[in-house]
Formats: C-alpha cells, sequence, structure tokens
C-alpha cells in the first residue's frame, strides 16, 4: 500500500471515485465523519460482544440476496456503485468491529450459490473454523 500513487492511474474509476471523495471529505470535514464512524463501530463492537456472551457463534446470511448480474460494461458509476455495495450490509459491520468471521456455502438458489456468516469472538478463529468444518461434514 506504500507505494499505491504510483499504480493509481490503473484503479478502477469507481475506486478512484471513492478515493476522491473520501480525501474531498476529510478536506472538507476534517475528521468529524470519521469519528462519527469511530464511535459507531465501538457501539457495534459491544452490541455484537453482548450478542456472543450467551453463544459461541453467531449465523447470518453472507449477503442478504443471491448474486445479482455484473453490470454491464458501460454502466454508470453509480450503477457500479450500488452493484459493488448491495451484496455487503451483513459482512461490513465486521470490517469495523473486528469479530473474526467465516462464509461457508450452504446451499443454492436458482443455482447461484448461498453463503452461511459464522461471526465468533475476538481472538477466537479456531472456534469458527470447528464450526464450519462441523456444517460441512454434516452437509455431505
Amino acid at each position: 500500500m506504500s507505494r499505491w500513487r504510483e499504480h493509481a492511474n490503473g484503479f478502477p474509476p469507481l475506486l478512484k471515485l471513492l478515493a476522491l471523495t473520501g480525501a474531498w471529505l476529510e478536506r472538507r470535514e476534517g475528521s468529524r465523519y470519521y469519528g462519527l464512524a469511530a464511535n459507531q463501530a465501538r457501539r457495534m463492537r459491544a452490541a455484537y460482544d453482548r450478542a456472543l456472551r450467551d453463544a459461541d457463534v453467531l449465523l447470518l446470511p453472507t449477503t442478504p440476496m443471491v448474486a445479482p448480474p455484473l453490470p454491464a460494461a458501460n454502466a454508470s458509476i453509480a450503477e457500479q456503485f450500488v452493484r459493488a455495495s448491495e451484496t455487503s450490509p451483513n459482512t461490513m459491520p465486521f470490517d469495523a468491529t473486528h469479530h473474526p468471521a467465516i462464509s461457508v456455502p450452504c446451499g443454492a438458489v436458482d443455482g447461484l450459490p448461498v453463503g452461511m456468516m459464522l461471526v465468533g469472538r475476538h481472538w477466537e478463529e479456531a472456534t469458527l473454523y470447528r464450526a464450519a468444518y462441523a456444517f460441512e461434514q454434516s452437509s455431505k
């Protein structure tokens, strides 16, 4: 990552837009929104920690839908953004809370794969691996 600027011209347009938007927002608002997001992440982390007091793992759908069609090659940046972000609301919170999570294939809908996501306590990745393995073995 230290030399990303050397390769920035090769980034896809959507990535460039997101990077420029972040830089613009930081210049305009300073760290205000970063601080708000950090505070929200702490609240989410505490909520998931509470849920995991009584459970070894949490089970969620990895995505709220089956895979949508890829946008056309000439799709607008807006459509590309929607397609890129619509499948990740279930996984994104754990990018902020840092809870370990794993997605395991668990079926199909109309020939498209469906995943289940297991989320665990901090520093207990081994529990997730055991649970994922147990599910895989039970579904053979």
